[in-house]
C-alpha cells in the first residue's frame, strides 16, 4: 500500500493554475513534514517546497517563489500544493514526501507521483 496519495495533476494553460493534493491513508500526517517534489523528463528530481508538521515553517525553490503556495488541513491529514502562474517549464510529476520527524526536509515515505503539463 502507497502510503501517500497524491492528485489534482492535469493539463494547464500557461499562466493557469492546479492545485494539488496529497492525501495519508490508514496514518496520520499530523506529527510529519511534508515536502513536494517534482521530476521532469530528463531531468533529476527536484524539491519544490516542504511544510512542518504544524504549518508554521515552510520553504520554497527559487523557481517557484512566489507562484507556489503549500498548505496543510491536519483535520483532513492533507497538504496541498497551490500552483499559480503556471510556466510551461513546470511541468515534471509531481510527487509529495513525508517524514518521520516534524521540521522539512521530509524524503521517507512517498506517493506515486501525479502529472502536471503546461502547455498552450
Amino acid at each position: 500500500q502507497v502510503p501517500l496519495v497524491e492528485s489534482g495533476g492535469g493539463l494547464v494553460r500557461p499562466g493557469g493554475s492546479l492545485t494539488l493534493s496529497c492525501a495519508a491513508s490508514g496514518f496520520t500526517l499530523e506529527h510529519s513534514a511534508v515536502g513536494w517534489f517534482r521530476q521532469a523528463p530528463g531531468k533529476e528530481r527536484e524539491g519544490v517546497s516542504c511544510i512542518s508538521s504544524n504549518g508554521g515553517m515552510t520553504n520554497y525553490a527559487d523557481s517557484v517563489k512566489g507562484r507556489f503556495t503549500i498548505s496543510r488541513d491536519n483535520a483532513k491529514n492533507t497538504v496541498y500544493l497551490q500552483m499559480n502562474s503556471l510556466k510551461p517549464e513546470d511541468t515534471a510529476v509531481y510527487y509529495c514526501a513525508g517524514s518521520w520527524g516534524t521540521l522539512c526536509p521530509a524524503a521517507h515515505f512517498w506517493g506515486q507521483g501525479t502529472q502536471v503539463t503546461v502547455s498552450s
